[in-house]
């Protein structure tokens, strides 16, 4: 009979997962010994004690189906950038993308469940753990978002080795490779601008509430009067819409023309009308909290495993 406390000594020794220490147990009729070596040939052991460790970077990697109605954007984390280019993270991190396009998968947890695209026979989860044991840092399916259009199409640009993705959907009654072109040229845009808001329906009020506040003190600490304030104030909250709504910028390619004028130009080009409806922006490791390292001594640690 495996007991709790079989389950709690063998996860203790090995920092394997609870269910993962009960199945190791049940397959070796519960003799810890083969218990911990079951787990070190699946990589379990391995990997769990990798896991306290940060992962930060890795790779933003983008999948389209072949008719641009659906895609996907993933990222995938691990420790280092030496493994963020390794050939085989670079393919795990793709397979897994191609594998959400294919699925009705809604949350990381349903994926990590799922069957592995180049595996029946594992689970994402344990294709992720194998490769943890291979290349010897912790990793982790952070998040994927994924978009649908029944009419228009969907691009992603890919900047600097995955370390922004972006993805555009445009909603139109013609999908060509014109259209197609439009949204990558918006995709590079939101890369390089990160906008914040589709367009000012979107903008958070009570975020544009305190910004009003913060141009409000400004303003009377620059000694403007009082009755010209409120002016001031609503001509600077226009200007930073400008900035922060995707639609209102100007197009970095021209300067001459803002993202809704270009659409403009574009729909009258192809004999239909473009609407941007949607767009989503990764940046690898945004809002993971960083562990400084010094690199020598990091080197060090590798050549004394």
């Amino acid at each position: 009979m495996i007991t709790a406390k079989m389950v709690k000594d063998l996860r203790e020794k090995t920092g394997a997962g609870m269910m993962d220490c009960k199945k190791a147990l049940a397959e070796s009729n519960g003799d810890e010994e083969k218990a911990i070596e079951y787990l070190r040939e699946k990589g379990l052991a391995a990997a769990a004690k990798k896991s306290g460790r940060i992962a930060a970077e890795g790779i933003v990697t983008t999948q389209i189906s072949e008719d641009s109605k659906t895609a996907v954007i993933l990222e995938v984390n691990c420790e280092t950038d030496f493994v963020a280019i390794n050939e085989a993270f670079v393919e795990f991190s793709n397979a897994v993308a191609k594998q959400i396009v294919n699925s009705n998968v809604a949350t990381v947890e349903e994926l990590l469940e799922s069957k592995f695209i180049n595996d029946e026979n594992l689970t994402v989860k344990d294709a992720l753990t194998a490769l943890i044991a291979k290349l010897g840092e912790n990793m982790n399916i952070r998040r994927f978002e994924k978009l649908a259009v029944e009419n228009g199409g969907i691009s992603s640009y890919i900047h600097g080795d995955g370390k922004i993705g972006v993805l555009v959907q445009l909603d139109c009654a013609t999908s060509n490779s014109e259209l197609l072109a439009v949204a990558k040229d918006i995709a590079m845009q939101v890369a390089a601008t990160n906008p914040l808001f589709l367009d000012e329906n979107n903008v958070d009020h009570a975020m544009l509430d305190k910004e009003r506040e913060i141009y409000r003190v400004q303003a009377l600490n620059e000694g403007k009067p009082e009755k010209i304030v409120d002016k001031m104030v609503e001509g600077r909250i226009q200007k930073y819409l400008k900035e922060v709504c995707l639609i209102d910028q100007v197009w970095v390619k021209n300067s001459d023309l803002t993202i809704k004028q270009l659409l403009n130009e574009k729909s009258k080009q192809i004999g239909s009308p473009i609407t941007l409806s949607k767009f989503v922006r990764f940046e690898r490791g945004e809002g993971i909290e960083k562990k400084e390292e010094n690199f020598a001594e990091e080197v060090q640690r590798q050549i004394k495993k």
